[in-house]
């Protein structure tokens, strides 16, 4: 893990590594969090490092975890007649899991799999749920957490509803260029659901 510094705040009073700050800062954007709440809440986090096409969860198995991405991104991909499907990427500052998967214990339709190297802070969801019942805090910060989750999918299930594969490319330049500079043209084409060849020429005409 990469070295410890401190911050302003409570957090000159602990020292924790570079993960674990950016997770503190990131917390913080979302919800008002004290020092004992993050103390509670250590027992649910695990610091990890991945090395591309590795996998934070397999398609056939259940998720337990929610994943803080601190450096790097992966994917959620599905295969379907040998073809993967790429239905969502996560970036710094994301929260990757499977809600549905989480909520019934049913096996994940699809994996999330390291696209470059991978630093992510892991949320074991037993244990999360344990120290929520102790601090409403962090019972605030779950609810929060997966409510963002849930309007990511939202907005990608509204795009293929209300939008041409041209306004989605378009959509996507404007909100999120990260995925225009640094997915695959391939990995990309199939998130947009269009094929390769077609998404050349959206990017062509541009």
């Amino acid at each position: 893990m990469q070295n410890s510094r401190a911050r302003p705040g409570f957090l000159e009073k602990i020292t924790v590594s570079l993960e674990m700050e950016n997770l503190l800062r990131y917390i913080h954007s979302l919800t008002p969090f004290s020092e004992e709440s993050w103390q509670t809440l250590q027992p649910a986090l695990t610091e990890m490092e991945l090395q591309k096409d590795e996998f934070l969860l397999e398609a056939g198995k259940v998720c337990h975890a929610l994943y803080f991405i601190d450096s790097g991104f992966c994917r959620a991909w599905y295969n379907k007649d040998g073809q993967d499907i790429n239905t969502a990427f996560f970036f710094e500052n994301d929260i990757a899991t499977n809600i549905s998967s989480l909520a019934t214990g049913e096996k994940s339709a699809f994996s999330i799999q390291a696209a470059e190297q991978l630093s992510v802070v892991r949320f074991d969801v037993k244990t999360l749920r344990e120290v929520s019942a102790k601090d409403p805090a962090i019972d605030a910060l779950g609810r929060k957490c997966l409510q963002l989750i849930a309007a990511k999918q939202e907005k990608h299930a509204a795009m293929f509803k209300l939008m041409t594969a041209q306004e989605r490319y378009e959509y996507l330049q404007q909100q999120d260029g990260r995925l225009l500079q640094r997915v695959s043209l391939t990995q990309l084409s199939s998130y947009l659901g269009v094929a390769r060849e077609t998404l050349s020429r959206i990017r062509s005409r541009k």
